[in-house]
């Protein structure tokens, strides 16, 4: 058996591409009738993506951590008022609230059912392992790994049901670090968690996406600029004790410049979580990054770890 295997692989990499392009000539969702739920829609990916689903079609539940916020009453404006958009809160670190937002999408759903899960909530921060206490560690996970696994084992049901699509916000941050660890290891985490239920939803038809963003802090404004003052202002007496406020400042300033450089057109990220709603053959990851970013990526997944140690620390050094 195992002997065959490098043959099988082999002829499974030949035949995978010509069944996506005979899936890909089937015709594309008729949004219609469906409803999908969207986390973090206040700001960022989340807003835009309510309103484009919105505009194709879809009955868009836009879950709001404030839905009394400008965030949440900008995206009614834009909807035009009541009707296939409905604004509700949703902390997906609270159990309440996703049970809440399962009962409100049990009672409204369209003709067609549930159709897909969009877990886009999240939130960043900078800072080297030792300067962040463990409350911060718990809340990021809480936030983004545990708040998108509390959401889908609430949805899975309906999803099996009308055999829909999740859709996971990751990063290429998931594949190595800048000095935010904190979100990379959520990240990484979520990229696991997404693998192992892809392939347990492959039997009830519901497929798994994973969005792999690059740097678009710009356009989401998940990570504000950092201010080396509120840092060192917050380290133990211990982590002052190792480094001094020269040292934080330069990483302040490393980080700014890369928030700086990312990019400003979210809409980029959101064509590609519609396409993994609506295609007839969604890719199980899409990465929508920067040529440079994409080749970091592939370093780090296909040279060993101190080839990429290597790199990374140089990026540092400068």
């Amino acid at each position: 058996m195992w002997a065959a295997a490098p043959l099988l692989l082999l002829l499974l990499l030949l035949l995978l591409p010509l069944a996506r392009l005979c899936r890909r000539g089937a015709a594309r969702l008729e949004p219609a009738g469906r409803a999908v739920l969207i986390t973090g829609c206040d700001s960022g990916f989340g807003h835009l993506l309510a309103l484009r689903l919105h505009r194709l079609g879809f009955t868009v539940f836009a879950g709001c951590l404030c839905p009394g916020g400008d965030g949440a009453r900008r995206l009614q404006r834009e909807a035009g008022g009541a009707g296939r958009l409905r604004v509700l809160r949703l902390d997906v670190t609270r159990a309440r609230d996703v049970r809440a937002a399962k009962e409100l999408v049990l009672s409204h759903l369209p003709e067609r059912g549930f159709w897909g899960l969009v877990n886009n909530a999240g939130i960043s921060t900078f800072g080297e392992t030792g300067w962040l206490p463990m409350e911060t560690y718990e809340k990021f996970a809480d936030v983004n790994l545990l708040g998108s696994i509390r959401t889908t084992l609430a949805f899975l049901p309906l999803l099996r049901k009308y055999k829909g699509r999740i859709v996971f916000m990751s990063s290429i941050i998931a594949y190595f670090t800048l000095g935010n660890g904190i979100y990379s290891m959520t990240k990484a985490a979520i990229e696991k968690f997404c693998d192992a239920l892809r392939l347990e939803m492959k039997k009830f038809g519901v497929q798994v996406c994973i969005i792999q963003p690059g740097n678009y802090a710009p356009s989401t404004k998940i990570q504000p600029p950092v201010s080396a003052e509120e840092i060192w202002s917050e380290l133990s007496e211990e982590e002052k004790a190792v480094y001094n406020k020269e040292y934080v400042q330069e990483r302040a300033n490393f980080f700014n410049s890369i928030l700086s450089e990312g990019s400003t057109n979210g809409n980029e990220v959101v064509d590609a979580m519609v396409d993994a709603l609506t295609s007839p053959a969604p890719k199980a990851r899409y990465m929508v990054a920067k040529l440079k970013e994409k080749a970091l990526v592939f370093v780090c997944a296909l040279f060993p770890t101190v080839v990429m140690d290597s790199v990374l620390s140089y990026a540092l050094s400068k």
